[in-house]
């Protein structure tokens, strides 16, 4: 089981940390992140919309802790390729969640899709699929060590 503290899989991420990402809830091979709407993160202050590359963000990292939670053993990853597809802008005022699966983990990549929506799945802001390197250059901190 990976830590208790969920915020803790994401803490380390000063971007994360910056935008204000949450951990919502975590699987062993999903995740759930959300970024809370402020003023900060609009890229068209006549609009009040977010700006695209937060959602690159959201949909990044929680691609990432999908992946992590995904793992047997903790290893360090690294994004090697992101698509993402917009749907629609995201509603102004409105938080954001970012959902994502790692559906296939060989020795070296993880596969993951997901996709970023305000209430419900079924109605997609962006849609995503990624992967991601396994074994990076660095070693994972503690928290990410699993438990008994």
């Amino acid at each position: 089981m990976v830590a208790h503290d969920h915020q803790l899989l994401i803490a380390h991420i000063p971007h994360a940390r910056a935008i204000g990402l949450v951990v919502v809830d975590v699987r062993p091979d999903e995740a759930w992140l959300k970024v809370p709407y402020s003023t900060e993160i609009v890229g068209n202050p006549e609009t009040g919309v977010v700006h695209g590359g937060v959602i690159t963000t959201l949909l990044d990292n929680t691609a990432g802790t999908a992946v992590i939670v995904a793992l047997d053993d903790p290893r360090s990853i690294a994004t090697l390729d992101l698509r993402i597809d917009y749907m629609k802008p995201a509603t102004p005022a409105r938080d954001i969640t970012g959902y994502c699966h790692c559906y296939k983990v060989t020795r070296s990549i993880a596969f993951v899709r997901g996709l970023a929506y305000h209430d419900t799945p079924d109605d997609p802001i962006a849609t995503m699929v990624a992967t991601f390197m396994l074994g990076a250059n660095w070693t994972l901190p503690a928290v990410y060590m699993r438990e008994g």
